[in-house]
């Protein structure tokens, strides 16, 4: 049994958890190249016998400063949290990224926050980590600071694939473009969407296959089309093969972008419950059908396609 983790909403942690092993980032998506952090961080709790702490933040940094930006997330918290438990993380600082937290200055932060309250043994982070007010703050300076604070630096080398850096951003791109074989396998598991089921127009009901309706929230919008799934509704924990169309609904002149799914073998109510959705693979694109009857037609052909798979 994974044990509980602690989660703190700021810089005031447990005596308990001071003199650890820090990792600081967004950590959206915890792909492998984040993996690669965690995993050398683990070796380092197995032979200094110290706790491993992650410093968050919430909303993503980028997010805040742009209000624009809605779709941006790979994952949700809770998504997180269960990769940090896998990860053997024993504490997570999520920290309310706000605008007096914005104007901290990049010493501050390393000598208030991370060395006076949390007292950091080891800091990990990636190369391109910036940080403090207007992101002055870098890996040159968090080095500069390792002997006047008393931690230790850990940078390790980026996780690349044909010479580019395994990112977020990376991971984003292949979603919004449609490959999603690549992504699932940065990601090194199914790409999921975690939403509650909401009551729509009753199209897919009307038309002969009954879905149900999620709000795609923050998270990024892949690239709008057919999916073949598998869903889980969270509270029960039943699983279900299923077909997903992500998108506008052309046919249907939909303006919002939902996530429709057809659950196969189910029968029930489930609005307002949580469903968490695995993306297996991409079928084909959105597309804008000149009728109710070709819509249908099409469906049952994308139905054979998604039942082939295993």
């Amino acid at each position: 049994m994974v044990k509980k983790i602690k989660i703190y909403k700021g810089f005031k942690i447990s005596n308990v958890h001071k003199n650890s092993i820090i990792l600081i980032g967004n950590f959206d998506g915890l792909h492998s190249g984040h993996q690669k952090l965690f995993k050398e961080a683990q070796k380092y709790k197995t032979k200094f016998k110290l706790k491993v702490g992650v410093v968050t933040f919430d909303p993503i940094p980028k997010m805040f400063f742009n209000k624009k930006i809605k779709n941006y997330r790979i994952s949700n918290f809770d998504q997180k949290i269960g990769c940090f438990k896998n990860f053997g993380v024993d504490f997570i600082i999520n920290k309310n990224f706000n605008i007096q937290f914005s104007k901290i200055t990049c010493h501050n932060f390393i000598k208030e926050i991370l060395s006076k309250k949390l007292k950091a043994k080891y800091i990990f982070v990636s190369n391109n980590f910036k940080f403090g007010y207007r992101r002055e703050g870098d890996v040159n300076l968090l080095k500069y600071y390792q002997s006047i604070c008393n931690y230790n630096l850990i940078n390790p080398k980026p996780l690349k694939k044909n010479n580019k850096i395994i990112s977020s951003t990376i991971v984003r791109k292949l979603l919004e473009s449609g490959y999603l074989d690549k992504a699932n396998k940065f990601l090194t598991r199914k790409w999921t969407v975690e939403g509650k089921v909401e009551k729509g127009r009753m199209m897919g009901k009307k038309i002969g296959f009954p879905t149900c309706n999620i709000d795609m929230g923050n998270y990024v919008i892949a690239k709008p089309g057919v999916y073949a799934v598998n869903a889980k509704i969270i509270k029960t924990k039943k699983n279900y093969k299923g077909i997903a169309n992500l998108g506008f609904r052309p046919t249907f002149n939909q303006k919002k972008i939902l996530l429709e799914v057809n659950l196969f073998n189910f029968s029930g109510n489930i609005y307002n419950k949580n469903l968490s959705v695995e993306f297996i693979k991409f079928i084909r694109g959105e597309k804008k059908f000149k009728g109710i009857d070709e819509l249908r037609s099409q469906i049952k052909k994308d139905l054979l396609k998604v039942k082939k798979i295993k």
